[in-house]
Protein backbone atom coordinates (compact mmCIF):
# COMPACT_ATOMS: atom_id res chain seq x y z
CA UNK A 1 0.00 0.00 0.00
CA UNK A 2 1.19 3.25 -0.76
CA UNK A 3 2.23 5.60 1.74
CA UNK A 4 2.93 9.34 1.92
CA UNK A 5 6.01 10.12 4.10
CA UNK A 6 6.31 13.69 5.46
CA UNK A 7 10.19 14.61 7.51
CA UNK A 8 11.27 17.18 9.35
CA UNK A 9 15.09 18.42 8.68
CA UNK A 10 16.80 19.29 11.56
CA UNK A 11 17.83 16.59 13.98
CA UNK A 12 15.43 13.93 12.08
CA UNK A 13 17.53 13.71 8.29
CA UNK A 14 20.83 15.36 9.57
CA UNK A 15 23.48 15.06 12.68
CA UNK A 16 22.75 18.72 14.44
CA UNK A 17 26.11 18.40 15.82
CA UNK A 18 27.03 19.02 11.80
CA UNK A 19 23.95 19.60 10.29
CA UNK A 20 25.22 17.35 7.60
CA UNK A 21 22.25 14.84 5.74
CA UNK A 22 22.37 11.15 7.33
CA UNK A 23 23.88 9.09 4.84
CA UNK A 24 21.17 6.23 6.27
CA UNK A 25 18.20 9.09 5.80
CA UNK A 26 18.91 9.45 2.15
CA UNK A 27 19.52 5.90 1.59
CA UNK A 28 16.06 5.74 2.90
CA UNK A 29 14.36 8.61 1.27
CA UNK A 30 15.55 6.31 -2.20
CA UNK A 31 14.85 2.76 -1.02
CA UNK A 32 11.02 4.47 -0.43
CA UNK A 33 10.57 6.50 -3.54
CA UNK A 34 12.10 3.58 -5.55
CA UNK A 35 9.09 1.59 -3.58
CA UNK A 36 6.78 4.22 -5.06
CA UNK A 37 6.55 5.80 -1.90
CA UNK A 38 4.88 9.45 -2.01
CA UNK A 39 7.96 11.75 0.11
CA UNK A 40 8.13 15.06 1.44
CA UNK A 41 9.84 17.78 3.54
CA UNK A 42 7.77 19.27 6.15
CA UNK A 43 9.49 22.16 7.55
CA UNK A 44 9.26 25.34 9.59
CA UNK A 45 11.70 26.53 6.94
CA UNK A 46 10.50 29.05 4.58
CA UNK A 47 10.20 28.41 0.74
CA UNK A 48 14.03 29.60 -0.32
CA UNK A 49 15.61 27.84 2.77
CA UNK A 50 13.48 24.00 1.87
CA UNK A 51 14.33 24.42 -1.87
CA UNK A 52 18.48 23.09 -1.19
CA UNK A 53 17.31 20.51 1.23
CA UNK A 54 14.94 19.33 -1.24
CA UNK A 55 17.72 19.14 -3.54
CA UNK A 56 20.13 17.37 -0.91
CA UNK A 57 17.73 14.87 -0.23
CA UNK A 58 15.73 14.32 -3.64
CA UNK A 59 12.60 14.88 -2.47
CA UNK A 60 10.50 16.81 -4.71
CA UNK A 61 7.74 17.97 -2.22
CA UNK A 62 7.42 20.43 0.76
CA UNK A 63 4.98 21.29 3.45
CA UNK A 64 6.81 24.60 4.34
CA UNK A 65 6.90 28.06 5.81
CA UNK A 66 4.89 26.35 8.76
CA UNK A 67 2.25 24.78 7.32
CA UNK A 68 1.67 27.44 5.01
CA UNK A 69 3.44 26.52 1.75
CA UNK A 70 3.33 23.81 -0.40
CA UNK A 71 5.72 22.46 -3.20
CA UNK A 72 4.45 19.55 -5.19
CA UNK A 73 6.81 18.37 -7.68
CA UNK A 74 9.07 21.30 -7.28
CA UNK A 75 6.21 23.90 -8.02
CA UNK A 76 5.09 26.19 -5.71
CA UNK A 77 1.64 25.34 -5.11
CA UNK A 78 0.61 28.09 -2.33
CA UNK A 79 2.88 29.79 0.44
CA UNK A 80 0.56 32.17 2.58
CA UNK A 81 1.94 35.29 4.70
CA UNK A 82 0.38 35.65 8.59
CA UNK A 83 -1.97 36.97 9.36
CA UNK A 84 -1.94 40.97 8.79
CA UNK A 85 -3.78 42.11 11.41
CA UNK A 86 -3.10 40.19 14.29
CA UNK A 87 1.14 40.56 13.00
CA UNK A 88 0.13 43.38 13.09
CA UNK A 89 -0.92 43.82 16.61
CA UNK A 90 2.04 42.43 17.68
CA UNK A 91 4.64 44.77 16.37
CA UNK A 92 2.79 47.36 17.72
CA UNK A 93 2.83 46.21 21.33
CA UNK A 94 6.25 45.29 20.76
CA UNK A 95 7.42 49.10 19.30
CA UNK A 96 5.33 50.14 22.05
CA UNK A 97 7.63 48.52 24.56
CA UNK A 98 10.64 49.52 22.82
CA UNK A 99 11.67 46.17 21.31
CA UNK A 100 13.41 46.22 17.82
CA UNK A 101 11.77 44.59 15.07
CA UNK A 102 12.51 42.80 11.54
CA UNK A 103 9.42 41.94 9.59
CA UNK A 104 10.14 39.43 6.69
CA UNK A 105 7.73 40.90 3.74
CA UNK A 106 8.35 38.04 1.32
CA UNK A 107 10.03 34.45 0.61
CA UNK A 108 13.58 35.73 0.83
CA UNK A 109 16.43 36.84 3.22
CA UNK A 110 15.02 40.63 3.11
CA UNK A 111 14.04 42.20 5.96
CA UNK A 112 12.43 45.51 6.81
CA UNK A 113 13.33 47.63 9.62
CA UNK A 114 12.44 51.16 10.62
CA UNK A 115 15.31 51.76 13.08
CA UNK A 116 17.94 49.84 13.88
CA UNK A 117 16.91 49.05 17.45
CA UNK A 118 16.99 45.11 16.74
CA UNK A 119 20.82 45.41 15.66
CA UNK A 120 21.67 47.08 18.76
CA UNK A 121 19.28 44.79 21.25
CA UNK A 122 20.03 41.70 19.82
CA UNK A 123 22.81 41.86 17.03
CA UNK A 124 22.92 40.65 13.52
CA UNK A 125 20.40 37.48 12.91
CA UNK A 126 22.60 34.21 13.00
CA UNK A 127 21.20 33.34 9.75
CA UNK A 128 21.97 34.81 6.12
CA UNK A 129 19.86 38.58 6.15
CA UNK A 130 19.32 41.55 4.41
CA UNK A 131 18.25 44.26 6.29
CA UNK A 132 16.38 47.14 4.77
CA UNK A 133 16.10 50.05 6.75
CA UNK A 134 13.38 52.41 5.94
CA UNK A 135 12.77 55.19 8.22
CA UNK A 136 10.13 56.69 6.57
CA UNK A 137 7.68 53.59 6.38
CA UNK A 138 5.71 52.05 8.49
CA UNK A 139 5.00 48.27 9.02
CA UNK A 140 1.44 48.67 8.11
CA UNK A 141 2.88 49.36 4.61
CA UNK A 142 4.05 45.99 4.13
CA UNK A 143 1.39 44.33 1.94
CA UNK A 144 2.30 41.30 3.42
CA UNK A 145 4.76 39.75 6.59
CA UNK A 146 5.72 36.06 6.29
CA UNK A 147 7.66 36.43 9.65
CA UNK A 148 7.84 38.60 12.59
CA UNK A 149 11.24 38.87 14.39
CA UNK A 150 11.14 40.67 17.79
CA UNK A 151 14.20 41.56 20.36
CA UNK A 152 12.98 40.70 23.56
CA UNK A 153 14.96 38.47 26.08
CA UNK A 154 12.86 35.30 27.45
CA UNK A 155 12.61 36.58 30.55
CA UNK A 156 10.68 39.53 29.26
CA UNK A 157 8.21 37.31 26.82
CA UNK A 158 5.42 38.25 29.96
CA UNK A 159 5.47 41.92 28.64
CA UNK A 160 3.85 40.75 25.32
CA UNK A 161 0.30 40.79 25.83
CA UNK A 162 -0.36 39.41 22.54
CA UNK A 163 2.56 36.93 22.05
CA UNK A 164 0.14 33.86 21.15
CA UNK A 165 -1.89 35.59 18.74
CA UNK A 166 0.95 33.60 16.23
CA UNK A 167 3.17 30.99 16.26
CA UNK A 168 6.39 31.32 17.74
CA UNK A 169 9.63 30.22 18.25
CA UNK A 170 12.92 30.57 20.38
CA UNK A 171 16.00 28.92 19.51
CA UNK A 172 17.87 30.11 22.34
CA UNK A 173 19.62 33.86 21.94
CA UNK A 174 18.05 37.23 22.44
CA UNK A 175 15.54 37.44 20.15
CA UNK A 176 12.66 35.13 18.96
CA UNK A 177 10.53 34.67 15.99
CA UNK A 178 6.79 34.61 14.79
CA UNK A 179 6.10 32.13 12.13
CA UNK A 180 3.43 29.63 10.89
CA UNK A 181 3.01 26.55 13.28
CA UNK A 182 0.25 25.05 11.50
CA UNK A 183 2.33 21.72 9.69
CA UNK A 184 -0.58 19.81 10.51
CA UNK A 185 -2.75 21.54 8.11
CA UNK A 186 -0.49 21.77 5.97
CA UNK A 187 -0.30 17.70 5.63
CA UNK A 188 -3.76 17.63 5.49
CA UNK A 189 -4.12 20.05 2.46
CA UNK A 190 -1.20 18.28 0.69
CA UNK A 191 -3.46 14.85 1.42
CA UNK A 192 -6.69 16.78 -0.13
CA UNK A 193 -4.27 17.87 -2.63
CA UNK A 194 -3.38 14.54 -3.75
CA UNK A 195 -6.95 13.03 -3.25
CA UNK A 196 -5.26 10.55 -0.69
CA UNK A 197 -6.50 9.41 2.72
CA UNK A 198 -4.76 10.41 5.72
CA UNK A 199 -4.32 7.35 7.42
CA UNK A 200 -1.77 6.87 5.17
CA UNK A 201 0.50 9.29 6.11
CA UNK A 202 3.60 8.99 8.18
CA UNK A 203 5.74 12.11 9.27
CA UNK A 204 8.80 11.95 11.25
CA UNK A 205 10.08 14.36 13.69
CA UNK A 206 12.15 14.86 16.79
CA UNK A 207 11.64 18.44 18.28
CA UNK A 208 9.21 20.41 20.57
CA UNK A 209 7.89 22.13 16.84
CA UNK A 210 6.88 19.35 15.60
CA UNK A 211 4.77 18.63 18.16
CA UNK A 212 1.86 20.37 16.08
CA UNK A 213 2.04 17.56 13.19
CA UNK A 214 2.00 14.48 15.69
CA UNK A 215 -1.93 13.57 15.48
CA UNK A 216 -4.03 10.87 15.53
CA UNK A 217 -4.70 11.01 12.08
CA UNK A 218 -1.52 9.62 10.80
CA UNK A 219 1.20 7.51 11.68
CA UNK A 220 3.86 9.64 14.06
CA UNK A 221 7.45 8.60 14.17
CA UNK A 222 9.62 9.99 16.72
CA UNK A 223 13.70 10.16 16.30
CA UNK A 224 15.71 8.65 19.62
CA UNK A 225 17.12 12.14 20.39
CA UNK A 226 13.93 13.60 20.23
CA UNK A 227 12.23 16.31 23.25
CA UNK A 228 10.60 13.65 25.59
CA UNK A 229 7.33 15.34 25.00
CA UNK A 230 6.99 14.50 21.33
CA UNK A 231 8.08 10.76 22.27
CA UNK A 232 4.84 10.48 24.38
CA UNK A 233 2.85 11.49 21.50
CA UNK A 234 4.20 9.13 19.17
CA UNK A 235 2.99 5.85 18.14
CA UNK A 236 6.89 4.74 17.41
CA UNK A 237 10.04 5.86 18.40
CA UNK A 238 12.90 5.14 16.53
CA UNK A 239 17.02 5.41 16.82
CA UNK A 240 18.46 8.54 16.87
CA UNK A 241 19.42 10.70 13.38
CA UNK A 242 22.60 10.00 13.69
CA UNK A 243 22.02 5.80 14.53
CA UNK A 244 20.28 5.07 11.43
CA UNK A 245 16.52 6.46 12.96
CA UNK A 246 14.57 6.85 9.67
CA UNK A 247 16.18 4.17 8.26
CA UNK A 248 15.67 1.39 10.96
CA UNK A 249 12.37 2.61 11.01
CA UNK A 250 11.59 2.11 7.12
CA UNK A 251 13.06 -1.19 7.62
CA UNK A 252 11.14 -2.28 10.80
CA UNK A 253 7.51 -1.13 8.96
CA UNK A 254 8.47 -2.87 5.76
CA UNK A 255 8.54 -0.23 3.76
CA UNK A 256 12.06 -0.35 2.56
CA UNK A 257 14.33 -3.30 2.66
CA UNK A 258 17.49 -3.71 4.77
CA UNK A 259 21.13 -3.64 3.67
CA UNK A 260 21.73 -6.88 2.51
Amino acid sequence: MKKYFFFDIDGTLTDLRTGRFVDSALAAIAGLQQNGHFTAIATGRACYKTLPAMESTGIHNAVANGGAALIIDDVLVKNSPLDREKALRIIREADALGYGILAAYNDSTDVFMRDHRFLEQAGERREPTVYHYEPDRSFEDLPEIYKIYISVPAEEEYRLVNRDLLGHIRMGGPYFWYQHDRKDEGIREMMKYLNADPKDAVVFGDGENDEVMFGREWFSIAMGNGWPGLMKQADYITDASVDDGVYNACVHFGWIKGRE
